[in-house]
């Protein structure tokens, strides 16, 4: 991949997604002359547009775009077009209805709506891509184009479907997974409850059935699932790249809140990784920590390289219970703190707030209130921040620590009659990110089958699941003397999600040197006192220690007197869930890891690094009350220099080319 995620954009990009089909064209000229005022650089344009392009089967409408791709062009605005499928126009239903999404109870899911279709429907394949290839043939050499937009959000809303057509899709993904019936038979375990099957047509989804289903149906029917929405994002590519190979490719990832799809299947599969990300305005965890999991994450899939957030908000989304406004100063601080830690720009949903639709109450860059507001004072201000660190683009951030997130895992950890419904695997992995956040160290979430040698502490906080290939990796990583901490209820199952052979912790008995006798789940709101002064709760094991040594037992609870902290060489285990600060306060401590910068407890530090050049230190102040930082260099936002302690101020943020 080219340095520049997308050639055609100067500097960082900047903009959001445009949707003119909702707007009459007389204002499109006012919106080019608004984004230039505010610094725009690219837009988003038609993902919802599929109706606007095709408003009946096989007649295609691209004036309107035409003149919109010259009118964008003119006012040095670049165009990420995308491919408009992820909306499929009501003819289409109505002329397809065996397209649309069926639930696990046989309910068909009508249109009105979006993403109505069934992910494995090859007439909505056949369709999506007749679209795409009149678009790359009609745009391929238009001088706005800088990137195409696949899709958008795949399975943000039809993760799954259970219909006819996904049960033949279901059973040739099967077929070629499994050498036969017999080989499905063994890693279904269907032995148990008289499952057997005889016959393929036996084999179908996990519909709605009297108790629970088979865990590694469902395990397998998630990746299957996953499998079919990335076929779908395959096929759109390869149209692309056969018809306009020198267009950078992205569709737009939801790393923090979609856990449906496997994103590193996906990622192996993007050109150009990107983000959507919006915060939980009542979530316990900070805004700011939400903001750093998020781009670490996106970080990881782009394998430490460059990324671009796609979307984000200037403030309230309409989608929560209570969508609160974003307070002063938070647009800047959470789109640098994307910035901070490795995208290439901040982009928004959206750019002109609609007036009609589900999303009407979603804030965007030119709010309802027009430009007479707070929202567009900070756009126009951020945009004019953006240009001023176009310079930081292609450098990176170095992280020590890397955190394991697989997704077989989590989906297999999360199917039903669990030991606690309390332990919630992918929760537990942004948990242990926040509190690396908290204690200033950086991290990158990785693959356990990816290569981490470079780290000087691996955290598998959540590893339920893993097969031999990420096993023996992260045993190899421990026995070259790297600091592992493994999480409690992980290294119990394999690819199959069976229980690995006693004696429990499976695959980390030997590497851990503990033995687990039994689980001894928390009932619901109770904790336990451990005796080197931290607290725990949800989770407690009776564990028994063969070569480690302990560093913390239980004070009271079932297990009362029992390791809960043990240690063997540099591997360290946790049979328990700390609490927040006592699980940072050993996370701190056990890993080595350097913290990004001295700074106040309010303040966010991350360093990116051009590799034998510049370094660039992000200062985010998260408090209300400046903040004093001893650091050295020049503000890029300001053009201030630094040459000791000086202040942040309250809400804001410092941008330091580090001498």
């Amino acid at each position: 991949m080219s340095k520049r995620l997308a050639p055609r954009v100067n500097g960082l990009s900047y903009g959001g997604d445009y949707n003119p089909e909702q707007w009459p064209e007389s204002v499109w000229a006012e919106d080019v002359a608004l984004m230039r005022e505010a610094g725009v650089t690219v837009v988003s344009l038609g993902i919802f547009a599929w109706a606007w392009l095709e408003p009946a089967d096989g007649r295609y409408e691209f004036d309107r775009l035409d003149r919109l791709m010259d009118i964008l062009h003119s006012g040095g605005v670049a165009v990420d077009l995308a491919t408009a499928t992820a909306s499929p126009p009501a003819w289409f239903s109505v002329a397809h209805p065996e397209s649309l999404p069926v639930d696990a109870d046989g309910r068909t899911l009508t249109y009105g709506s979006r993403q109505a279709f069934c992910p494995s429907s090859t007439a909505y394949r056949r369709k999506a891509l007749d679209l795409v290839e009149k678009l790359a043939e009609r745009y391929k050499d238009h001088p706005a184009l800088a990137m195409w937009h696949v899709h958008n959000e795949y399975a943000c809303h039809n993760a799954r479907c259970y219909c006819e057509t996904s049960a033949d899709a279901f059973r040739d993904w099967l077929r070629a997974r499994y050498t036969g019936l017999d080989a499905l038979n063994a890693a279904w375990g269907t032995a148990f409850w008289s499952q057997t099957y005889t016959d393929w047509a036996q084999v179908q989804p996990p519909r709605a059935t009297v108790t629970s289903s088979n865990p590694t149906q469902l395990l397998d029917f998630r990746r299957f699932s996953s499998d079919a929405h990335l076929a779908n994002f395959t096929a759109e590519r390869d149209v692309l790249l056969r018809v306009s190979p020198d267009v950078p490719i992205t569709t737009n990832l939801m790393a923090a809140s979609c856990y449906e799809l496997d994103y590193w299947q996906w990622a192996r599969e993007m050109p150009v990784i990107s983000n959507d990300h919006y915060v939980l305005a009542e979530h316990p965890t900070p805004p700011a920590a939400q903001t750093a999991y998020a781009a670490d994450a996106t970080r990881g899939l782009a394998g430490g390289g460059s990324w671009l957030l796609m979307e984000h908000s200037t403030s309230a989304v309409n989608w929560q219970p209570r969508n609160l406004a974003k307070a002063p100063g938070a647009l800047l601080r959470e789109s640098l703190g994307h910035v901070a830690r490795g995208s290439e720009g901040a982009m928004f949903f959206q750019w002109r707030a609609s007036r009609a639709g589900s999303e009407k109450w979603h804030s965007a860059m030119l709010p309802h209130a027009g430009t007479a507001s707070k929202i567009w004072r900070e756009v126009v201000a951020l945009g004019g921040a953006l240009g001023r660190l176009a310079e930081v683009e292609g450098s990176r951030v170095v992280a020590h620590v890397a955190i394991l997130l697989d997704y077989s895992s989590g989906w297999a950890q999360e199917a039903p009659n669990q030991p606690s419904t309390d332990l919630h695997a992918f929760d537990e992995v942004k948990r242990w990110h926040a509190a690396l956040w908290r204690a200033g160290i950086a991290a990158d979430l990785v693959h356990p089958a990816a290569d981490l040698s470079r780290y000087t502490a691996v955290l598998a906080p959540s590893l339920y699941l893993a097969d031999d290939d990420a096993i023996a990796n992260i045993t190899g990583y421990s026995a070259a003397g790297g600091t592992l901490i493994v999480g409690p209820y992980s290294g119990l199952a394999d690819r199959n999600d069976h229980i690995r052979p006693a004696p429990l912790p499976g695959a980390f008995h030997n590497l851990l040197g503990v033995r687990v006798e039994e689980h001894f789940p928390l009932p619901a709101g109770a904790s336990v006192a451990l005796d080197d002064g931290s607290s725990a709760a949800v989770w407690t094991e009776q564990l028994s220690v063969t070569e480690a040594t302990v560093l913390a037992s239980y004070l009271d609870g079932p297990v009362a007197g029992e390791p809960a902290i043990t240690r063997f060489g540099e591997a360290w285990y946790l049979g328990t869930r700390l609490d927040d600060s006592s699980l940072q306060a050993l996370l701190a401590a056990a890993t080595g890891a350097p913290v990004t910068h001295h700074v106040p407890a309010q303040v966010e530090a991350v360093r990116r690094r051009h590799e034998g050049g510049n370094a660039y230190l992000f200062l985010l102040n998260h408090g209300d009350g400046p903040a004093v930082v001893d650091a050295r260099g020049t503000d890029l936002l300001t053009g201030t220099a630094w040459t000791g302690p000086a202040e942040v101020p309250g809400r804001g943020v410092v941008v330091l080319r580090e001498a």
